[in-house]
């Protein structure tokens, strides 16, 4: 008995491995088919159940993550948060808010925004939305986003508490279209010299642009610093169209190539309204892609100055392919090269992602951001502007004209304990929300903020009684002071971005920034 039933096993295990291999080799031998057969082959034949979805996003993973570091696979909903800024819009209630002792706080709501329409005032607390508790529940920040933002048209029931008012105030809100806008800043920084701050290149970022210029230069401007630290890019055409705005008609700004895409030329249509007047573009080791396209076109064209850093080496355009489930593969297809032929893309290894993400940390290490003397480029990277024939370097970004090292004293390891554990910023939104009525008498307008506030000593008292609470201590009196000193103009400027907005923050902000002053100086030459 033992030993038929043996042989029967045998027969079994033999049938299935028959089954299997038939299987296989029916696939043919194009790649393609043998992918197919293997995803197959696990699916139907492996010993445990699995998670056919998933095992068709880790393939495709696998494939991508042997290509160049910006070649992804993103999800469905990673595809909607990572579209999302860039698109313009999205459907919500309309209020910028911060996480102050685990309830939410509302900064500002939209201007004539679903929120606003209402009633909901700045200094408001949501504690709950359509009945579910928000607040003192730890719930995470997206959580609370997800249930805020909704299709157009739809109801949400909030509950609010607001100092003065007794229990809690009932408000019903219709989701409608939230504007989202990546200019941070555009004003007037000094007589005569306007200046714009683009986050990022989305699909109305040229609009806003082009809006901005005509405020500021009804306001009497001529010259114009143009802010692209920290931004990392976006829409190809968005920084196409604002580049063109300082060219004249024919200029090439940036053409794209790659091994299966031919050439593509995109250049100025010849209607810029800032083809005269200075030009002076600031740039950081963050600002990317569509920002160094500005940036190389602005340069090679002998447009105007960059000032800064050198930029983060982002030459690599990607071509969407989306599937059904709304899911898709940025797959890159070509580089981008400036107008004297520069490509911008650092270089890489491929498949190694790791190396590539240390890239800031080996600038710091080798000098670079510090030390302009510690940068060196190959004479076979070598090529000049197109007008006056000034030297540039190719190899990897945007290396501006007139460098300004990192600061690495500004602020002190006191003041960066402090800020990751979130005890300045913290401090700064209990004191805006306790005192933003009286703070809104006192100073009616930011003209008069900004000449006359100063940041109070019981403030300052408190952030560092916080920080000795959490163990975190000054090393002694002199970095003590230096610290108290940065935390004046940081906290006054998040106050001020507080009672109006983001703009009145870096009004405030750049006046202490070296890139900007730099940038100020290149306009007086």
């Amino acid at each position: 008995m033992r030993k038929r039933n043996f042989i029967m096993l045998v027969m079994v295990m033999t049938s299935i491995a028959t089954q299997a291999q038939l299987k296989i080799n029916f696939g043919g031998k194009s790649p393609t088919a043998k992918l197919k057969v293997a995803e197959s082959a696990v699916s139907n034949l492996y010993v445990d159940t699995i998670d056919e979805e998933k095992l068709v996003e880790d393939a495709i993973r696998g494939m991508l993550k042997g290509l160049d570091p910006h070649s992804t696979y993103s999800t469905a909903e990673e595809v909607k948060a990572m579209n999302e800024p860039l698109q313009g819009n999205f459907e919500g209630i309309g209020v910028q808010f911060n996480i102050v002792e685990d309830t939410l706080v509302v900064m500002q709501p939209v201007i004539n925004g679903p929120a606003e329409k209402v009633g909901i005032v700045a200094g408001d607390r949501i504690v709950t939305v359509n009945d579910t508790a928000i607040a003192g529940v730890k719930m995470s920040r997206t959580d609370i986003m997800k249930r805020l933002r909704g299709p157009k048209g739809t109801m949400v029931h909030l509950g609010i508490m607001r100092r003065g008012a007794d229990g809690i105030l009932s408000f019903d809100v219709k989701r409608d279209n939230i504007p989202l806008y990546t200019i941070n800043a555009a004003y007037m920084i000094r007589p005569g010299v306007g200046y714009i701050r683009i986050e990022s290149f989305g699909a109305t970022t040229y609009r806003e642009f082009m809006d901005k210029v005509r405020e500021l230069k009804q306001q009497g401007m001529r010259d114009l610093l143009l802010d692209l630290q920290d931004n990392g890019g976006g829409y190809l055409q968005a920084a196409v169209d604002i580049a063109g705005e300082f060219l004249t008609g024919g200029d090439l700004i940036v053409y794209t190539e790659g091994r299966a895409v031919q050439r593509m030329e995109y250049k100025a249509n010849g209607k810029g309204i800032m083809t005269s007047g200075k030009v002076v573009v600031l740039v950081n080791e963050l600002t990317a892609s569509a920002a160094e396209i500005v940036s190389g076109a602005v340069q090679d064209q002998d447009r105007g100055t960059i000032v800064g850093r050198r930029t983060f080496a982002k030459g690599l355009v990607q071509r969407p392919v989306e599937f059904n489930d709304g899911s898709m593969i940025r797959l890159t297809v070509a580089h981008y090269y400036t107008p004297s032929g520069r490509c911008i893309q650092k270089p890489y290894k491929k498949g190694d992602r790791e190396e590539y993400a240390l890239d800031f940390e080996k600038r710091l290490k080798h000098g670079e951001l510090t030390n302009r003397d510690s940068i060196h480029f190959n004479d076979s990277l070598q090529y000049h502007t197109l007008r006056k024939h000034r030297t540039v370097y190719g190899g990897g970004g945007i290396m501006p004209d007139v460098f300004v090292p990192l600061d690495t004293l500004q602020y002190t390891a006191f003041h960066r304990k402090m800020a990751a554990k979130n005890i300045v910023i913290n401090a700064s939104l209990k004191y805006i929300d306790k005192e933003r009525k009286s703070l809104k008498r006192a100073y009616d307008s930011f003209t008069k903020f900004e000449r006359n506030y100063e940041v109070p000593k019981s403030l300052l008292d408190g952030i560092v009684a916080e920080a000795d609470k959490q163990g975190v201590k000054p090393k002694d009196d002199e970095e003590l002071g230096r610290t108290i000193d940065a935390l004046r103009f940081q906290l006054k400027a998040l106050v001020a971005r507080d009672l109006w907005n983001i703009n009145e923050y870096f009004r405030i902000f750049n006046e202490h920034s070296d890139i900007v002053k730099e940038g100020l100086k290149e306009m007086e030459r």
